[in-house]
């Protein structure tokens, strides 16, 4: 059979895997040799706008394309979110698409070099801005693919799944993806991630939309960063930045080193570290605003990190959980997960700590 191109690549979130998605896909699978899947967000903590695992998501497509990826026709690749760097973005998703071309190419690692003798395509469903990321690969070439059930989204499928009476949509699902949505319900996480939609959906309703301004403490030391566990909604567990809103008539590099102290009390052998101290210990040529739209599901929130850099000593600073966090605690920045962090922390951290 003559395809098109040699391989198609096809980025989605899957949130989760349905019948458009699958459409997209048998319909690339009949144009290109092979076809690589991306699963994007594969690195950030469940929410109810990413409620599944890449492993989770990996598992839905292996019950829709079990032959194809025994055949190898089809292969399912993590992408992780880099949320303040397109480029970091795209260097990913061409390095694996890279390191697949040449794996089929040069099996025995014969000396073959480049991607060039091979024709690579795009595969997607120009739907809306969300898809704008189809513009960003001009090396590869394109096949648009008109969607079925163009109706709905995977969205809608979250809308109606997450409620008291969850609701798994045949229409919209294959059976294997359906039973497996299904199976997620009976469990803990299920019911933790509807009390978050259940906050979220009351949120704008009590507070406004926003936009709202906030500040977080990046704080370093000796190969360590301060983070706190979120004792409440939204995001309980999770691991975050000190920070949180900016009063009314308060600077917002003094609202940083408020929430610090109130989240941590952080201290050396003399006591708490007094606001003036703190202070001293700020990079302001690393402040940095964060303002994806999208960062936060409470609403539109603006945040501003300042980088406390503090002095290389054996003996981290003393700290302690206070205020809204469950604990405050020292990390190894070598040994965090993004997976473990709170909204987008993590790409703050990676921006703020040169990871």
């Amino acid at each position: 059979m003559a395809y098109q191109a040699d391989y198609g690549v096809f980025i989605g979130r899957f949130q989760p895997l349905h019948l458009g998605h699958e459409h997209i896909i048998r319909d690339a699978l009949e144009r290109v040799a092979k076809l690589v899947v991306l699963v994007g967000s594969a690195n950030v903590a469940r929410d109810p706008r990413n409620p599944f695992t890449f492993e989770e998501r990996e598992q839905m497509l292996r019950g829709s394309f079990a032959y194809e990826m025994a055949q190898g026709r089809l292969v399912v690749e993590p992408l992780d979110d880099h949320l303040y760097s397109d480029t970091a973005w795209v260097a990913e998703a061409q390095r694996r698409v890279s390191d697949i071309i040449l794996a089929d190419a040069n099996p025995d690692g014969l000396g073959l070099h480049g991607t060039n003798d091979y024709s690579v395509v795009l595969a997607g469903y120009g739907k809306d801005n969300t898809s704008y990321y189809l513009k960003l690969f001009p090396e590869w070439g394109s096949i648009q693919i008109e969607a079925e059930n163009a109706t709905f989204g995977a969205s809608d499928v979250r809308q109606r799944f997450f409620q008291r009476i969850p609701e798994v949509s045949q229409a919209a699902l294959s059976r294997a993806v359906a039973g497996q949505l299904e199976e997620f319900a009976r469990s803990d996480e299920f019911k933790r991630l509807l009390a978050e939609r259940e906050y979220l959906d009351a949120y704008p309703k009590e507070w406004g939309e926003g936009p709202f301004v906030t500040a977080d403490a990046v704080v370093v030391q000796a190969g360590h960063i301060l983070l706190v566990e979120r004792g409440q909604l939204p995001g309980k567990g999770l691991l975050a930045l000190p920070g949180g809103f900016v009063g009314k008539g308060e600077r917002i590099r003094d609202a940083a080193i408020r929430e610090l102290r109130e989240e941590t009390a952080i201290s050396d052998d003399k006591g708490q570290i007094p606001p003036a101290m703190l202070a001293s210990f700020i990079e302001d040529s690393e402040t940095r605003v964060f303002d994806a739209p999208a960062r936060s599901l409470r609403g539109r929130i603006i945040t501003h990190a300042f980088l406390f850099r503090m002095p290389e000593r054996r003996d981290l600073a003393q700290v302690k959980g206070g205020d809204d966090a469950a604990h405050a605690r020292w990390y190894r920045l070598g040994e965090l997960r993004p997976e473990q962090m709170f909204e987008d922390h993590w790409s703050i951290i990676e921006q703020m700590a040169n990871l």
